[in-house]
């Protein structure tokens, strides 16, 4: 059984329920749109759990009292292109965060990532960096994201997934034990294409209608 002290399943009724509209191949562009949107709102809720709060003194119609907020501004980072499912449900929860954004592809000669684009808020240091990628697969873009924020001054990144893959959780688990990864769902094996199994097939096809 697999085993990782920053691997937190998000594996409670309504995530479930979610999940099961992404996995069904019969599931329809704008349903699943809508379903990433809403399992992305439940992750988030999850993810933020941990983040730092200060006390402030507000007073609300009948008497002064102590409430928390969060301790600093948040970064959201969706990974491109299927990261973008996530971005409304996450704002949704944080509307006053900042959005950065990766984008990286796959070299077929040397199978490494190659960065495409990236857009990163200055100061990341001062940021709770929250990254967007539906899909954990190989984990050899998300290692390289994770890279390339801490080269930034990221140090709390957490990253949020709808599925993510054995082997890709261990290596990320590995490499960036400093980084905590929230899914719905941790499947078995990725395929000889490095598609997740069972998985939800290609989650930026379903998103935009590129099947």
């Amino acid at each position: 059984m697999l085993e990782a002290r920053n691997l937190y399943v998000v594996d409670q009724p309504l995530s479930q329920h979610k999940l099961a509209v992404l996995r069904d191949e019969r599931t329809r562009y704008r349903e699943f749109r809508q379903a990433m949107r809403e399992l992305a709102l439940i992750l988030v809720g999850e993810a933020t759990r941990r983040m730092p709060t200060n006390s402030v003194p507000v007073r609300t119609p009948l008497a002064q009292t102590e409430v928390q907020e969060i301790s600093g501004p948040v970064c959201l980072v969706p990974v491109l292109r299927a990261g973008l499912g996530m971005l409304d449900g996450a704002l949704a929860l944080l509307p006053e965060a900042t959005v950065g954004f990766m984008g990286l592809f796959r070299d077929e000669r040397t199978a490494e990532p190659i960065e495409y684009y990236v857009n990163l808020p200055r100061n990341l240091e001062d940021y709770f960096v929250l990254v967007l990628d539906p899909m954990l697969a190989t984990g050899g873009s998300l290692s390289a994201t994770l890279g390339k924020l801490k080269e930034e001054g990221a140090t709390w990144i957490s990253c949020l997934h709808a599925v993510a893959a054995v082997p890709g959780v261990e290596r990320l688990t590995r490499e960036h034990p400093d980084v905590h990864f929230y899914t719905a769902a941790v499947d078995p094996e990725l395929d000889e294409n490095a598609f997740i199994v069972p998985g939800l097939g290609d989650a930026g096809d379903r998103l935009y209608g590129t099947l």
